[in-house]
């Protein structure tokens, strides 16, 4: 009798388990995939002021990370945080708030400022915001500062629209948009070195149980980078319709981070090249490096542009 409710309870135990995990799977799967639509939002028919493409869409992914799922994940507390309990997301997230700081970096320094013009103080509170250690717990927490972050965004687009306008339009030179797909090459760099690699920083062994790490954070840059890649060829719609070579490199661009962006294997599987079984990370690889190798050609194609 005592081995039969053992058995029953540990056969309870792994269907728990193994419901708990697949639960979380799905639950990841949706929560990957953000809502936002921006011709819709955006209608063709009803251009919006230059930049208010780009805060928006910047503002929805990360009021997107902080306010659906679990929230913010990186910092859960540590007796039921990411080192003891799911952690994909965390690492996904991390990987999303270093591409998002980058992205509002150019923004600020760049897109919207010319030579010796002022900054934009709306987007240099945002840019400030998004640089608090994303795994602090408090004084202050990420999701406060990140939540204000998002609201100096939403205040941004709110000056667009004064009269005269309070904040500072977008400007379409290709010298400053330059400035962004270097740092975005940049990034994805560091995820194709770290999906490739074999070793750790210590010079300890990369382990199996280690490859999701690499693999969501890597994902993080490719989600930003897809919806702002979206967000870009609306900003810039004008420019592109008289280079159809730079349209065409904006969507390949497009469709491979969309779906680096949205792999979502059960496992992360750690499989040698000539193996049975797969090696997500080389998998992820493939539309990693397929967008970089486009965005070093849209930067030549940039240098060339007279926009």
């Amino acid at each position: 009798m005592n081995r039969n409710r053992l058995l029953y309870g540990a056969a309870a135990l792994l269907v728990i388990w193994v419901g708990a995990n697949l639960a979380l799977h799905f639950g990841q799967e949706r929560h990957d995939r953000l809502d936002y639509n921006i011709d819709q939002l955006f209608p063709l028919d009803k251009p919006p002021p230059p930049g208010e493409i780009y805060a928006s869409t910047l503002a929805a992914i990360m009021d997107h990370e902080l306010h659906t799922g679990f929230g913010w994940r990186p910092n859960d507390f540590f007796l039921w945080g990411p080192k003891v309990g799911p952690d994909n997301n965390s690492d996904r997230q991390l990987g999303i708030i270093q591409a998002v700081r980058e992205t509002t970096r150019i923004f600020k320094d760049h897109l919207t400022k010319v030579s010796s013009n002022q900054y934009d103080p709306n987007l240099v509170i945002a840019d400030t915001d998004f640089r608090n250690d994303a795994e602090k717990w408090i004084l202050p927490s990420p999701e406060g500062k990140y939540d204000d972050g998002v609201k100096h965004l939403r205040m941004y687009v709110a000056g667009l629209h004064t009269t005269p306008p309070s904040s500072r339009e977008l400007n379409t030179r290709a010298v400053e948009l330059i400035r962004l797909v270097q740092a975005w090459t940049d990034l994805l760099g560091d995820a194709h070195a770290n999906l490739y690699r074999s070793t750790k920083d210590d010079g300890s062994p990369v382990h199996s149980w280690d490859c999701d790490h690499y693999f969501y954070h890597s994902q993080g840059y490719a989600h930003v980078m897809y919806h702002m890649m979206q967000a870009l060829e609306r900003e810039y719609a004008g420019q592109l319709k008289d280079d159809p070579i730079l349209k065409t490199l904006f969507n390949d661009s497009i469709d491979a981070l969309g779906k680096a962006a949205l792999m979502k294997p059960l496992v992360v599987m750690n499989g040698s090249p000539d193996g049975l079984f797969a090696n997500h990370r080389r998998n992820l690889d493939a539309y990693i490096n397929e967008a970089r190798q486009k965005m070093y050609s849209i930067r030549e194609e940039l240098e060339r542009s007279p926009l």
